[in-house]
């Protein structure tokens, strides 16, 4: 038991360190997950799952995929597809087929594999697995179009080839007499539509209980995940692997109903959904053999080139051809496709299933899978950025910032920051508050920005940081509360919150830190400006230091961020540390001109108080 309990720890650990330095590093996770899992197993020895845990191993492997098929679900939104709905569509219906056909063909000529085996492999390859996209996705940035296209073949065709699977191997049991043939008919038909039924049915069942309020809030998030190992169990009763298809059904339908915490279960489902897939792929890895790995030879590795270079592009091609996806679009789906933990998964089960049969090189099934899993996730890991960047399907790099509150104060903000190269949008509800900074040419967005159409429209993810500039403290605090589990709370600020203890008192639950290092009102920051308060940018060089800028800056200057060289953003009030040479230091302030003016003005007026003047002032006051 304490080895059982120590091999956990590790897989656990090992995950989540894997994907740490994925983020420090800037390097794919699932490399790393894939690295991890291969020391762990084949190198080393010290885990051997399927002896380890026995006859939990798959149960456990199969529920781990249905969880994380279902997050995936819960993320496919209908209107983030309204462009791209039609390559979609193409994607999945034709390049899937399209790919198994030819796959199959590969396989036996190529790969010398057997007809059974070759007609199943083929159909467990149609997938693309979100397990590998979602990360990719996260660390690579592509634009919204295609990202959407990665993410929603990935999604979807999860579950449909291991449905390919089950029915090849079910035709396979029917050709050589152990099934009947309308047996096998009615047992597909029953489980598909048992599987998308059954999923849309679970959706609204919960959608319902929840929006009634049957179920409490602190039970919302238990009562979900019970459900969707529970419809996946019993699916899988009736047709193998169509959970798989019911719990995916379940989680689109979810993901475009309008439930009011969905977004707090989301974030709960991210995390769960993020240990599972460190888990999973390091466990999967390790259960790969010695003996697996030496059966791999140059027909293997031919056989995995036509999939990546030949039968992939080409069935991409056609299935898009007249799609309204761009050329550039159609490229990069066409040359990114790795392959993650379904495919292992369904391979495994599979690979069994042929060897009970009697089928010989059905184990060789299994090494196959594993060539494709560990070659597309090095080739497309690595390759995914580079090329959308080529293509120019990447987003802008440079750190951009989003303000929420539109005044002629955070108009000339956005400006300033545009000037300086800085990527900005400014939003509000109010068309009126937008009419400068759209006469400015600065990106604007006319709505609600905590409505689930703004999510999709801004993208927040194209933005680091946010501030929330309104004249309502208790609004701005409400946007950075929404915006600040997408982009950290340390990327979230509001000016306002003049009450110290109230400011502190809510920093670490609701709301954002705060823009200024002394806290100044939407009313002050107004009125500094109608006297002649402007932004400034100013760069500090070898020559003019932090310490020569602090000294020629006017009195009750804001310094709001320093620009690094690099694009980085460091906002003052966040700061350990001061700006350093070739840094640009964003700051509000009186010019120098109008500052030197009032200061001269000031020491006239004191100046003409003449010493008879102040004792008549002074006995005036005595008298009185």
């Amino acid at each position: 038991m304490d080895d059982i309990v120590l091999k956990l720890a590790v897989i656990g650990a090992a995950g989540i360190a894997a994907q740490w330095f994925a983020w420090k590093l800037q390097l794919p996770a699932i490399v790393l997950l894939l690295a991890a899992g291969f020391i762990a197993g084949p190198a080393t020895g010290f885990l051997d799952p399927v002896a380890d845990f026995g006859a939990v191993y798959r149960p456990m492997v199969s529920i781990a995929v249905a969880i994380i098929l279902f997050e995936g679900g819960l993320t496919l939104n209908f209107s983030e597809i309204s462009e791209t709905s039609k390559a979609v569509r193409r994607i999945i219906m034709y390049a899937g087929p399209l790919t198994w056909a030819m796959a199959v063909f590969a396989a036996h000529h190529i790969g010398g594999l057997s007809w059974p085996t070759a007609i199943v492999l083929g159909a467990i390859l149609v997938v693309t697995g979100p397990t590998v996209i979602m990360p990719l996705l996260r660390q690579a940035q592509l634009d919204t179009r295609p990202a959407s296209l990665l993410r929603w073949e990935a999604i979807v065709n999860d579950p449909i080839g291991a449905l390919f699977a089950v029915v090849a191997f079910e035709a396979m049991l029917v050709y050589s007499g152990l099934h009947r043939a309308d047996n096998m008919v009615m047992l597909v038909v029953v489980g598909f539509g048992l599987a998308i039924g059954g999923g849309w049915a679970a959706a609204r069942l919960i959608v319902w209980s929840f929006v009634r309020g049957h179920v409490p809030e602190y039970l919302k998030a238990p009562v979900l995940l019970s459900t969707v190992v529970a419809v996946y169990a019993a699916t899988n009763m009736v047709l193998e692997e169509a959970g798989l298809l019911t719990v995916t059904v379940m989680g689109v339908v979810l993901a475009n109903s309008r439930i009011a915490s969905l977004t707090d279960m989301r974030r709960f489902k991210e995390t769960i959904t993020t240990l599972l897939v460190s888990g999973v792929f390091i466990i999967l890895t390790a259960s790969l053999s010695i003996d697996d790995i030496r059966s791999l030879d140059w027909r293997a590795a031919l056989f995995v080139a036509s999939l990546l270079f030949v039968i992939r592009p080409v069935a991409i091609m056609l299935a898009t051809f007249g799609s309204g996806a761009t050329m550039q679009e159609r490229l990069l789906t066409s040359w990114i496709a790795p392959r993650g933990v379904v495919a292992v998964a369904v391979s495994g089960l599979f690979g069994t299933l042929l060897a009970d049969v009697g089928v010989a090189d059905a184990g060789r099934m299994v090494a196959f899978t594993f060539a494709v899993v560990v070659t597309t996730i090095v080739l497309h890991g690595f390759t995914l950025a580079p090329l959308a960047r080529f293509l120019g399907l990447k987003k802008a790099s440079t750190p951009g910032i989003l303000i929420v509150g539109g005044s002629r104060w955070s108009t000339a903000l956005a400006a300033k920051l545009k000037e300086a190269e800085v990527p900005v949008m400014l939003a509000d509800q109010n068309w009126n508050h937008l009419t400068e900074a759209r006469l400015a040419s600065i990106p604007v967005y006319f709505g609600e920005v905590l409505s689930e159409s703004a999510h999709h429209a801004i993208d927040p993810k194209r933005f680091s940081n946010l501030i929330a500039t309104g004249d309502n403290d208790a609004y701005n605090a409400l946007v950075c509360t929404d915006f600040g589990p997408e982009l950290g709370r340390s990327h979230v600020f509001q000016i306002g919150r003049s009450d110290e203890k109230a400011r502190k008192a809510l920093n670490f639950t609701l709301g954002g830190r705060s823009l200024t290092r002394e806290p100044v009102s939407f009313l002050d920051l107004r009125e500094r400006l109608l006297e002649g308060w402007t932004f400034q940018l100013t760069r500090l060089t070898d020559e003019f230091g932090w310490d020569d800028y602090e000294a020629s800056r006017s009195d009750g200057a804001l310094i709001l961020l320093w620009i690094k060289p690099s694009g980085a953003l460091v906002f003052a009030a966040a700061a350990s540390n001061t700006p350093g040479a070739n840094d640009r230091i964003l700051s509000f302030a009186l010019p120098k001109t109008e500052a030197r003016a009032e200061a001269a003005s000031k020491t006239a007026r004191k100046a003409e108080m003449t010493p008879a003047s102040r004792a008549d002032n002074s006995e005036g006051k005595t008298a009185s």
